[in-house]
C-alpha cells in the first residue's frame, strides 16, 4: 500500500517547474482578462449604441475571444507539461530561437517604421507617450505580420542544429519517427494559428487602419474615419455626399460637409440639401442639418434656394451614419463583425458598392492565420537533413517557397478584390495549395525518400 502512495509526491516534484509555469501563466491570463475584458465589454456596448444596425452577436463575441486569448499561453504550458522529456527538450530549443527571431524581426521592423514616422512624432508634445500609444495600438497587427516569418526562421535554425548535431538521427534510432519528433513544432504552429486567428477577428485589422488617425490625433488635428464618401439610396432616390466622418461620429459627433440630392422617377433632380454639418439622433432617428440650404428644381423653371433660419430637422429618413460610411470604409481595415454588418447592409442595397473586396477580406480574415501552420508544414521537412553537406539547400528552398506563398497570396487576393476570382478561392487557395505541398514534403521525409529528387532540374544536388 505504501508503494502505491509514493508516485504522487514524486510526480509533483518532477513536474514542479511545469506546474508553477502553468499557474503563473494562468494568473497572468486572469489578470489580463480582468483588465481587458471589462473594457472590451464597455467598448462593445458603446459601439452598439452608436450603430444599432451593426452585427450585435459578432461584436458581443469580442470579449469572449479576448478572454480566451489571455489564457492561451497557459493552455500552451499545459500542452508542454503533457509532453515527454524529448518533446520538452525540442520545444525549449525551438522557443529560445523563436523568441530571438521574433525580437530581432520586431526590432528591424520598428527601426524601419520609426524612420518613416519620426518626423510626425517630433511634432507631438510628448514624443515618448505618442510612440508608446502608436506602437501599442498597432501591436496586434505587428504580431500578425511577423509571426509566420519568426516561425520560419526558428524552425530552420532549431531543426538545422538538431540535424547537424546528429540529434535527429539519434531520436529516430530510439524508435521515434519524423512526424512524432516534429509534433511539438506542429503544436507550436497550431497555437500561433489560434493566436493570430483571435487577433485577426477584430483587433489586428482595426489597429492597422488606425495608424493615420493616431498621428492626426497626436498632432492636434481632428482625426477622421472616412472622407469624401458617396452613398446612394436607390429606394428613396437620395444621393449622399459626406465630406468627413469625425473619429467619434458614432458617439454623436456631427458629419461635416454634407450634401443630399433627391431625384424623381425620371432621374431628374428634385431638390438638393447642402449643410455644413449633419447630426443623427439615434433615439428619435431624426437628422438635424446646420447651416442648411435647400435648392428645389422644377422643369422649365430656375432653381429656388431656401436658407434655413436655424437647424433643419428631418424625420422619416431611414439612413444612419453606419450606412453612410460603409462605402468609404476600407475592407482591409475591417474586422469580422464590421464586415458582417457591411455585407448584411449590402444585401439590402446591393447596388450601393461592389461587395467583392469585403467578401474577399471576410474569408481572408479566417484564412490568413493558417499561414502559420502552412509555414510549419513547409519548413519542418526541409530543415531536417541527414547528409554532411548541411541544410543549405533545404533552407534556400524553404525561404523560396515561403516568399512564393506570399507573392501568390497577394496576387490571388487582388483578383478576389477585383471580382475576377471567387472570394472563397482568393482567400483559401494559396494556403490550400502550399499546405498540400507541405504535406507532400512531409510524406517524402517520413518515408525517407530524398526531397530534391523531383526538383533536381531546379536545384541540382547529390542527395539530402
Amino acid at each position: 500500500m505504501n508503494s502505491l502512495r509514493k508516485p504522487a509526491p514524486g510526480f509533483i516534484r518532477s513536474h514542479a517547474g511545469s506546474l508553477l509555469l502553468i499557474l503563473a501563466l494562468a494568473a497572468l491570463g486572469a489578470g489580463l482578462c480582468a483588465f481587458l475584458v471589462p473594457r472590451e465589454i464597455l467598448a462593445v456596448r458603446q459601439y452598439l449604441l452608436g450603430f444599432p444596425d451593426a452585427d450585435a452577436q459578432a461584436h458581443q463575441a469580442r470579449p469572449w475571444i479576448l478572454g480566451a486569448l489571455c489564457f492561451l499561453p497557459a493552455l500552451a504550458a499545459c500542452a508542454y507539461a503533457c509532453g515527454g522529456t524529448l518533446d520538452r527538450y525540442i520545444t525549449r530549443r525551438f522557443l529560445v530561437i523563436f523568441a530571438i527571431c521574433l525580437a530581432a524581426l520586431s526590432t528591424i521592423w520598428l527601426l524601419i517604421d520609426l524612420a518613416d514616422h519620426i518626423a510626425d512624432f517630433r511634432r507631438t508634445p510628448d514624443v515618448t507617450a505618442t510612440m508608446a500609444y502608436y506602437y501599442g495600438t498597432r501591436l496586434p497587427a505587428i504580431l500578425l505580420l511577423l509571426l509566420p516569418y519568426s516561425l520560419l526562421l526558428a524552425l530552420l535554425e532549431s531543426l538545422g542544429k538538431l540535424s547537424t548535431n546528429r540529434e535527429v538521427i539519434a531520436m529516430i534510432q530510439s524508435g521515434r519517427g519524423v512526424l512524432r519528433i516534429t509534433l511539438p513544432l506542429i503544436m507550436a504552429g497550431v497555437f500561433c494559428t489560434l493566436l493570430t486567428l483571435g487577433m485577426n477577428y477584430h483587433w489586428a485589422p482595426v489597429a492597422e487602419g488606425r495608424q493615420a488617425e493616431i498621428l492626426e490625433e497626436t498632432n492636434g488635428t481632428e482625426a477622421t474615419e472616412a472622407s469624401n464618401v458617396l452613398y446612394r439610396n436607390r429606394v428613396n432616390r437620395r444621393l449622399w455626399m459626406v465630406g468627413a466622418f469625425p473619429r467619434d461620429y458614432q458617439k454623436g459627433r456631427p458629419l461635416a460637409g454634407v450634401e443630399v440630392t433627391t431625384t424623381n422617377d425620371n432621374q431628374l433632380i428634385e431638390s438638393r440639401l447642402t449643410a455644413s454639418h449633419a447630426l443623427w439622433n439615434r433615439e428619435t432617428r431624426r437628422w438635424t442639418f446646420e447651416n442648411a440650404i435647400v435648392s428645389r428644381f422644377a422643369p422649365g423653371s430656375p432653381p429656388v434656394f431656401e436658407k434655413s433660419e436655424g437647424p433643419l430637422t428631418i424625420a422619416g429618413w431611414p439612413e444612419t451614419p453606419l450606412q453612410l460610411i460603409k462605402p468609404g470604409l476600407s475592407a482591409e481595415h475591417l474586422g469580422i463583425p464590421d464586415l458582417n454588418a457591411w455585407l448584411l447592409a449590402n444585401q439590402l442595397n446591393p447596388q450601393a458598392a461592389d461587395p467583392s473586396p469585403y467578401l474577399t477580406h471576410w474569408h481572408y480574415r479566417w484564412a490568413l492565420p493558417f499561414t502559420c501552420l502552412v509555414t510549419v508544414l513547409l519548413a519542418t521537412p526541409l530543415a531536417i537533413h541527414f547528409s554532411r553537406r548541411g541544410a543549405g539547400g533545404g533552407v534556400f528552398l524553404a525561404v523560396v517557397l515561403s516568399a512564393l506563398m506570399l507573392l501568390v497570396n497577394t496576387i490571388v487576393l487582388a483578383f478576389g478584390e477585383a471580382g475576377t476570382l471567387r472570394a472563397v478561392l482568393a482567400a483559401w487557395l494559396p494556403n490550400a495549395a502550399f499546405a498540400l505541398l507541405g504535406i507532400y514534403l512531409y510524406r517524402r521525409r517520413i518515408t525517407g525518400r530524398p526531397i530534391y529528387r523531383s526538383l533536381r532540374k531546379l536545384l541540382p544536388s547529390d542527395g539530402d
